[in-house]
């Protein structure tokens, strides 16, 4: 038994009073502390054995080490422990050879504590803080230096432990940072009224130096508030302390501890910097302190967990849920932080958890990890999952590969840090046991129970026994099937976790070099490390040698980031293919299109390119038809399988890895084969699909209902149009940090796209309008003047042409084009007039895009106003009947009873007809579209509200993730087409245009057929309420469906007129 740290330190300080002696003691036991968490060893232990090393060197040194037997067998000690502390006077006062762990380090640190010790004071700061490996190995070469320092101890030791020098020394000075230094902290909780009084009160006369930070930058300022507030105050001190200022969380970066103690460090130096800057690099003004590396503040006894997950998958949810088992049923502390990045579903998670008997004041993520789990296998080949994964941690990876496939697929720097930092390797085919159970890609529960199988946080059976009942709390409104699925969920995933005997080959696995890929340098330098994870380390020069110091975004950066996250994408059997193009029609992420190709232009096809002869196309050259699909951009929706209607089903979908070879298809496809003229009418189902949507890979949920809508207009006008966008989903899907969707077609044309509030953007998007209508009323005036005074004859010819169809977008491109050849070619000073205005020759397409929180709610005003205007603008509204973006509170597009936030027991009041508002005006063309249930009513509203002459609003049906389609977001088109059929969404289009010749309104839906009520209780968020408040659902639906028929019977009477 070894002794508690009371009585070591009881016999520690009986036999020794000197205070060098008695802080020595101290160190090494720290050390050694340090050191037993790097070995998995018990620190207790270790730190007893390092506290008492020393115990009868003040009054036997002479004796060292003998004595010491004496004195600890006098005390009852242990003989493992005498044995483990005697050991480190190996050679040079006995000859007890170090055997374990703890006594080679207890051999090799305390000759080296002295050394950085030393080294240490002789600094400018006198402070270990900016100490270095390099100073400490100058220093440890002069023999002169510390000459009591036996180096050959040192060396010896390092060889016992298979280390180089470098890294005990790097590995002491850790420890010895984490000391501390003399420095203080005072937190500022009530700014305002501020109290000069209090604050002085807390600041001790000793103190020589303070650093202000503040969360804020003010431009223009001497200084920032706090630090002005603070230069004040302190001023009423006889000898005022010197006051330096500092920003911080600049970009919402949180500070880490390497970052303050940048701060102590800077505040140490004889000339600290003043205005600086902590968590980024500002290689511009040189106002940013450099971290300080290696700072490792873990309170002993917390473990640090990360889970790398993929949005949707349920790893957030999961992670709560263990945080409040341990929170609630044990006495340790839990703590979580969730990072993501801002797409809904799709996009990565990080889940920081730490778990402790100590209070947990870390307020940022986990940068030294013990445990570390990867839910998502593509990740393993664009992130760097392991950084900072503690020696002998753990990590566990979900993947579909075998245990023998893992040498071959794993990449090399994975490997090797697993090798080389004895990680404990586990594996689990999570995706597989969902799939079988019927959780489709809901892998949580399988990985939360293996996580606590190898974590050790609590008893196994104890936290199965939790998670079970958590889940029970968590599903119990989804019905009891739900609740059993999770529950075998939970056993499989303990039963189906294999460890990985690591080989030692793997510490020198080397990857093979990648291929240059060729992108642009703005993909390079700013889009790729974004992506990476890494775009906190992008230095400030980055974005200014970027050009993008205004915060303008390249278009079309999605298509570079190969995220490879679906599990099944979808494969071309082009033999059953009937060429209908439905697939791409759906396809909510552009991933899946028809190519037109010609014989010459697949001379160099690869073999995997798959063709057919095209059907139904009018052409002189005969066309070949290929469906082509890239397996990297899916996101595995299986929406176009589920549409497909060739018999047998054109498309199956497989796992990617079986797709492979489609990767080098799609990339010949997109850069080899040209854009061609379209051989149908663009304004039909198959037609459009033949135009190349200029909205790809977006950042939108799998299966999403909005973006099929916006892709089909970026194919029918995308060349010409400008997008005022409200704060929502479509901020999101469309431009995602560094993943811009809206792209340029082969010509180099394509929508021009700016983001505004929920409460402006109407307004945001008619001063668009304004500012091109203005521009191009000059170009009119000018064009009259020219032709009044017979200016440029050889150009009047296209002047008129422009003239007369200058407000109808068909043919408007070719018509500017000729206008500018034609101007050209003159030499009057009214032509090169006209010529300053060229680029808005085009009919530009003015589109307003937001959601139903934006047009039903917040923005509703200025989208009134707008629509009020009767100018040219085009509205389309994603009608989630939800606020979708922000966790799915309740709108006015919300019906009753539907379960929301804020109508938690179902909403009680209708919702609200957006589109008979609109139509109240008699000029605003307005249309409700829902593609999935009738594609040709869709595309026709859009092609009629764009070529409408004054404003048109058209409300798109969007199945979202938050309805809790019980048939998955793979059946997103077939819920639009049931919420038509059974009356719960109605088609229609109003045009102004026809009044005079016939009616106006033409109620496009049929009479409903199908059972209302059956398709409420498809979606959660009906028949949720159906299991917690029965009765009051049966009054609300009954509510909900009397709504709809009213609503109907209102379109039926317009229609009749």
């Amino acid at each position: 038994m070894y002794p508690t740290r009371e009585k070591a330190w009881e016999i520690f300080t009986e036999y020794n009073k000197d205070e060098h002696l008695i802080k020595h003691g101290l160190t090494v036991e720290g050390v050694m502390r340090h050191f037993a968490k790097l070995y998995n060893g018990n620190p207790d232990e270790w730190g007893v054995v390092g506290l008492l090393h020393d115990v009868d060197y003040e009054l036997y040194p002479e004796e060292h080490c003998k004595k010491t037997i004496e004195i600890l067998n006098e005390k009852g000690i242990d003989e493992e422990v005498i044995h483990a502390i005697i050991s480190h006077g190996y050679g040079l006062v006995n000859d007890v050879k170090p055997e374990t762990d703890m006594e080679k380090v207890l051999y090799t640190i305390d000759e080296l504590t002295g050394l950085i010790t030393a080294a240490a004071i002789m600094r400018p700061s006198k402070s270990v803080l900016d100490i270095t490996v390099k100073s400490v190995k100058k220093k440890y070469k002069s023999k002169g230096f510390a000459a009591g320092v036996n180096r050959e101890v040192i060396e010896n030791g390092c060889q016992m432990l298979n280390k180089e020098l470098n890294e005990v020394i790097e590995e002491t000075i850790d420890y010895l940072r984490n000391k501390g230094e003399k420095v203080g902290l005072i937190k500022v909780r009530l700014y305002r009224p501020f109290s000069i009084e209090r604050l002085l009160n807390c600041i001790p006369s000793t103190v020589k130096k303070i650093a202000v930070l503040d969360r804020t930058k003010e431009p223009g300022s001497i200084g920032e508030p706090l630090y002005l507030d603070i230069l004040r105050a302190v001023n009423e001190i006889e000898n005022p302390p010197k006051v330096i200022g500092g920003r911080f969380g600049l970009g919402s970066k949180d500070p880490y501890p390497s970052d303050i103690a940048a701060v102590y460090e800077n505040l140490a130096s004889e000339t600290p910097k003043n205005r600086f800057t902590i968590g980024i690099i500002d290689d511009i003004t040189n106002n940013s302190l450099e971290p300080i590396k290696e700072v490792d503040v873990t309170t002993e006894g917390t473990t640090a967990c990360k889970f790398w997950g993929l949005g949707s998958d349920g790893t957030v949810g999961a992670n709560k849920s263990a945080i409040k088992i341990i929170g609630d049923h044990t006495n340790m502390y839990a703590q979580g932080y969730f990072s993501y990045d801002s797409r809904k579903s799709g996009g990565i998670t990080i889940s920081h958890l730490r778990f402790g008997k100590n209070s947990i004041k870390s307020h940022y993520d986990i940068d030294k990890a013990d445990f570390v789990a990867c839910h998502n296998q593509s990740y393993v080949y664009s992130y760097d999952l392991l950084n900072g994964l503690r020696k002998n941690g753990v990590f566990v990876l979900n993947t579909i590969w075998s245990i023998d496939e893992l040498d071959k697929k794993l990449p090399a720097t994975i490997k090797k840090y697993i090798a080389e930092n004895n990680i404990n390797f586990y594996i689990i085919n999570a995706i597989k046991i969902a799939q079988e159970i019927g959780l489709g890609g809901r892998i949580n529960m399988i990985m939360q129970s293996a996580f606590f199988k190898v974590a050790n946080i609590i008893p196994v059976d104890e936290a199965i026994k939790y998670l079970k009942q958590a889940v029970v709390t968590s599903y119990g409104k989804k019905g009891e099937e739900v609740v059993n699925m999770n529950h075998t969920a939970i056993d499989k995933g303990v039963e189906a976790l294999v460890k990985v005997d690591v080989p030692d080959s793997w510490k020198n696995v080397v990857d093979e070099k990648k291929e240059n890929i060729s992108v642009p340098d703005f993909v390079r330098n700013i889009c790729m490390p974004m992506n990476d994870l890494k775009g906190d380390n992008l230095p400030v020069s980055a974005f200014i040698d970027n050009k993008m110091e205004d915060g303008t975004f390249m278009h079309g950066t999605t298509k570079y980031e190969k995220r490879g996250i679906a599990v099944n994408v979808p494969e071309w059997i082009q033999e059953r293919c009937i060429q209908c193009n439905q697939c791409s029609y759906v396809c909510p992420h552009a991933c899946i299109r028809p190519f037109l190709s010609t014989e010459d232009e697949l001379q160099n096809a690869p073999e995997s390119f798959k063709k057919i002869d095209a059907k139904g196309v009018k052409v002189e050259v005969p066309y070949f038809y290929t469906i082509g699909v890239t397996p990297l951009d899916c996101t595995g929706c299986a929406n176009c399988a589920e549409v497909c209607p060739a018999p047998g089903k054109a498309l199956i979908m497989k796992p990617i890895a079986s797709q492979a070879n489609q990767i080098e298809a799609w990339n010949f496809a997109v850069n080899e084969i040209k854009n061609k003229k379209n051989p149908m009418k663009k304004t039909t189902v198959k037609g459009s699909q033949f135009e190349q949507p200029l909205l790809e890979f977006s950042g939108a949920c799998a299966g999403c209902g909005e973006t099929p809508y916006a892709k089909l207009v970026t194919q029918l006008f995308g060349d010409r149009m400008i997008i005022a966008n409200a704060t929502g989903c479509s901020s999101i899907w469309a431009s995602s940090g560094a993943a811009t969707a809206y792209t340029k077609n082969q010509q180099g044309y394509g929508p021009a796209w700016a983001n505004s509030l929920f409460e402006d953007n109407a307004e945001y998007g008619l001063g668009m309008f304004l500012g091109t209508k203005t521009i191009r009323e000059r170009i009119a005036s000018n064009i009259e003047k020219a032709l009044k005074e017979g200016a440029c004859n050889s150009a009047r010819e296209s002047m008129e042409e422009w003239l007369n169809n200058k407000d109808i977008g068909e043919g408007t491109r070719e018509r500017a084009e000729k206008l500018e050849v034609a101007l050209q070619g003159c030499n009057d000073e009214i032509a090169k007039e006209i010529l300053k205005d060229k680029e808005y020759f085009i009919k530009t397409s003015q589109w307003i895009f937001g959601g139903d929180g934006w047009a039903y709610d917040i923005g509703y005003g200025g989208l009134d106003h707008v629509l009020a205007s009767n100018e040219d603008v085009n509205v389309l509204v994603f009608d989630t009947e939800i606020y979708s973006n922000t966790g799915g509170q309740s709108s006015k597009s919300t019906p009753t009873s539907a379960i929301a936030k804020f109508a938690a027991a179902g909403k009680r009041t209708k919702k609200k007809d957006l589109g008979m508002m609109a139509m109240s005006y008699g000029y605003v063309y307005v249309a409700q579209i829902a593609i999935g249930a009738d594609k040709n009513q869709a595309i026709k509203a859009i092609s009629e509200a764009e070529s409408y002459n004054g404003p048109s609003l058209i409300i798109a049906y969007s199945p979202c993730i938050n309805h809790g389609i019980k048939g998955g977001m793979t059946n997103s088109p077939y819920e639009q087409k049931k919420a038509v059929d059974c009356g719960y969404w109605n088609l229609y289009r109003y045009n102004p245009s026809l009044k005079g010749e016939k009616n106006p309104f033409t109620l496009d839906s049929k009479e409903p057929k199908a059972d209302f009520k059956d398709f409420l209780m498809g979606e959660i968020r009906y028949a949720s309420l159906a299991k917690v408040f029965p009765e009051l659902a049966e009054q609300l639906f009954e509510k909900t469906e009397k709504d709809a028929k009213e609503r109907l019977e209102s379109y039926k009477r317009l229609a009749q007129d």
